[in-house]
């Protein structure tokens, strides 16, 4: 893909949805398309706290499609207290049995953050001993493996009794199980990014309008909250609880979806990387996997 948007040729897709960092790097090298705000009205209901961005300050080029939260997530027959903390995370029933993140920012912002690391400021003599940390849980045993969602899977095996997870998965899976399983954000704090909508350079006129047009459709409060229904993630759009309540009144009140100022106070955001930091900090991530 990056070899055709380098060419600005056709990648097959007029509206992409990728993570922060991610549409951080596609404005950097030039691969996002400004937005005409004339076809996005609805722009203006974007939450305050994420409407100015490291990485596209103004929000020309992005919008939310919807937040995530890191944070950790278990078995409440194996963890009954819950797991709050990282000494809960790497207690002494879930050895062998703790699934990470792949998503770099979330596992090892995590671990910062129960270090007592500002990820606002995070430097690379930090970001290095986190890494060493999560190494060193490996090597010992306690982590059986790095993942994106599929440890969702391992949860509803067994394979896994707790992990570093995203509240979306976590709720799904305390919705379909009854109870058995249970999510939170750290007491020492947890992340939050999001997945962002982007128009390639690449698009023509007519695709652009039509794709601006979707993303206004998206950032109609009654559609998003119909979206924040489905997918349970953090929904991004003002407007959105007070229309759930008209359609799902018991998830205008869910934390997952609509983050209260306690839960939001203990949201953290990954700082932006240099070129340089995302390559060193992503090849000592893999390298601690063993990959």
């Amino acid at each position: 893909m990056q070899a055709q948007l380098k060419l600005n040729e056709d990648i097959g897709y007029d509206l992409v949805t990728p993570t922060d960092w991610m549409a951080a790097r596609w404005i950097r090298l030039g691969y996002a398309q400004k937005y005409d705000v004339a076809n996005i009205p609805n722009k203006a209901n974007i939450l305050d706290s994420l409407s100015s961005p490291s990485f596209d300050p103004k929000r020309e080029s992005t919008l939310t499609w919807q937040g995530i939260m890191g944070g950790f997530g278990w078995n409440t027959k194996t963890n009954p207290k819950g797991v709050r903390t990282i000494d809960d995370l790497f207690a002494p029933q879930n050895k062998g049995k703790i699934v990470v993140l792949s998503e770099m920012r979330d596992t090892i912002g995590i671990i910062l953050l129960s270090q007592g690391v500002d990820l606002q400021t995070v430097t690379e003599d930090q970001f290095m001993n986190a890494v060493d940390f999560m190494a060193g849980k490996i090597s010992d045993g306690w982590i059986r493996g790095v993942k994106g969602n599929e440890y969702a899977e391992d949860l509803t095996s067994g394979d896994a009794t707790a992990v570093i997870g995203w509240s979306g998965d976590m709720f799904i899976l305390a919705s379909e199980n009854e109870g058995k399983f249970d999510f939170a954000i750290p007491e020492s704090g947890g992340t939050i990014s999001g997945d962002n909508f982007i128009i390639p350079t690449p698009v023509g006129a007519e695709a652009k309008a039509n794709a601006e047009k979707l993303i206004n459709y998206y950032y109609e409060p009654a559609v998003a909250a119909e979206v924040a229904a489905y997918v349970n993630y953090v929904c991004p759009v003002k407007g959105a609880q007070a229309e759930m309540e008209k359609i799902a009144p018991e998830l205008a009140n869910s934390s997952y979806i609509f983050p209260d100022d306690a839960m939001s106070a203990k949201l953290n955001v990954f700082r932006s990387l240099t070129p340089a930091e995302e390559s060193a900090w992503a090849e000592a991530f893999q390298q601690a996997q063993g990959n």
